[in-house]
């Protein structure tokens, strides 16, 4: 059996060359093309194997385009760049979720929409008291996420047009409230409600840092950084927690639960918790002259230490959020000046050593957006475990709109991969006192298995 491919159609063939299957070869507008293989089961008795699903679309989608080869991230055909130039946070967040970028008064009405949700229910902040002070704040937010559907019930039907997009307002509105009163609950300090004269970006500054008993103005360089960052978090195609979205979105669970599975997905060390792990390796390494020590321990196949925020997985050439992150780090640490903090020279100094290191550089292991943000979070005096939960409200934008997509989507059924199976075949239920153990020994015969110690207060 082997494979051809003519204008519109992946053929299937025999050895004699006869057709077994003729599979239609979908185009896209921009990018590769796919073999649809939806009905490959069905007509062949075969199904796809991949892994990671590194060699398939699960979808169609026209919110982000990813040229990893180029170095190209686009929203609806708008590059990275000029977004992050010229755009706030909210009118991404608008584009991601209709299409076109707003008018004047469509911008309006939307951050209206959102600042006037921005508040959460009373009873949620009894929610926190639960958690103990030292929860990371990721368990904190897929938790309180969650139950925002025991709350708002009247905006879960995800088949009503209109609940749908109420439900998109609370969740991009809260988000950062949720996130900073995970912050606040961490540190013992009161919760900051938030403030409707503020934007998006210096709102959540406001929530994490204010106290009452000064007055706090948010540092406009802090909150150009803090948009910046959100931007270039914002979607980032068909991404773990992207999918964990859209797997959720499938079973038509409510959007609150799948959001908060897309925050779990986020958690993870490979996924959002990267530039949480760039701090802690810059922490590691500890001062600039031992950099040489760990650059040269980066390039040894054999030694397990690999440097967070160098290179990318979809990106082959230098990160398009990392160029324009790069410049915004900049400004941040001039305006915090970065010789205050060790580790923030210390990261500067790495990536010097690194973006002229021929290993590096033959590789294309570039700093990439993990790497920066990492740094201005920690300029702007955000704590580390707190790097992901900002992500987290960055992404919200992205996982609303892909989950929008898959529920208008008419093609889109519950998600239900296939497997290669590979366990026992049919076999005859044996009685319990025939059965032996793996190493042969006849069940329960041999030294019996300690029991486990009491657990006090669990």
């Amino acid at each position: 059996m082997r494979g051809s491919t003519n204008d519109s159609n992946f053929r299937l063939v025999n050895e004699q060359g006869e057709d077994i299957i003729q599979l239609p070869v979908l185009k896209g507008t921009v990018g590769f093309e796919v073999v649809d293989v939806r009905h490959l089961f069905d007509k062949t008795g075969f199904c796809t194997f991949d892994p990671s699903f590194g060699s398939t679309a699960s979808c169609r989608s026209a919110i982000t385009y990813i040229d990893g080869d180029a170095g190209i991230l686009l929203h609806r055909g708008y590059s990275i760049e000029q977004l992050v130039e010229k755009s706030s946070y909210l009118e991404v967040a608008y584009l991601l979720l209709f299409g076109e970028l707003p008018t004047a008064s469509e911008l309006a009405q939307f951050t209206r929409d959102i600042t006037y949700h921005t508040m959460v229910h009373e009873q949620l902040t009894r929610f926190y008291t639960g958690f103990p002070r030292d929860a990371h704040p990721m368990a904190v937010m897929a938790a309180v996420v969650s139950a925002l559907s025991a709350f708002y019930p009247d905006s879960i039907d995800v088949f009503d047009p209109q609940q749908r997009l109420i439900s998109i307002h609370r969740l991009i509105a809260k988000m950062p409230t949720i996130a900073a009163m995970a912050y606040k609950h961490s540190v013992g300090q009161p919760f900051v409600y938030p403030q409707n004269h503020l934007d998006y970006s210096a709102n959540f500054l406001n929530m994490m840092f204010s106290v009452p008993a000064e007055p706090y103005n948010p540092n406009p360089v802090f909150a150009k950084a803090i948009n910046a960052l959100l931007i270039v978090q914002a979607d980032h195609e068909q991404n773990a927690s992207t999918s964990t979205v859209r797997t959720v979105g499938s079973s038509r669970a409510n959007p609150f639960a799948s959001i908060s599975a897309g925050i779990a997905s986020l958690w993870g060390p490979l996924h959002g918790g990267a530039n949480e792990a760039v701090v802690e390796m810059l922490q590691q390494i500890g001062s600039k002259d031992r950099v040489p020590e760990f650059i040269k321990r980066a390039k040894d196949k054999n030694d397990s230490f690999r440097l967070m925020g160098f290179g990318h997985r979809v990106y082959k050439s230098y990160d398009p959020r990392a160029k324009v992150m790069q410049k915004i780090c900049d400004e941040v640490l001039h305006e915090v000046g970065h010789d205050h903090d060790p580790l923030l020279e210390l990261a500067r100094e790495l990536e010097r050593i690194a973006l002229a290191d021929e290993y590096f550089v033959s590789k294309k292991l570039y700093p990439n957006v993990d790497f920066y943000s990492g740094i201005i979070e920690r300029a702007i005096g955000i704590p580390s475990p707190m790097f992901t939960a900002l992500f987290a409200i960055a992404r919200t934008s992205g996982w609303l709109a892909q989950w929008k997509e898959m529920i208008e989507d008419p093609d889109q059924r519950i998600a239900r991969p296939r497997q290669l199976y590979t366990g026992a075949t049919k076999r005859d239920y044996v009685p319990l006192e025939r059965r032996t153990a793996k190493n042969g020994t006849p069940s329960g015969s041999g030294r019996p298995m300690p029991s486990e110690p009491a657990i006090v207060g669990g």
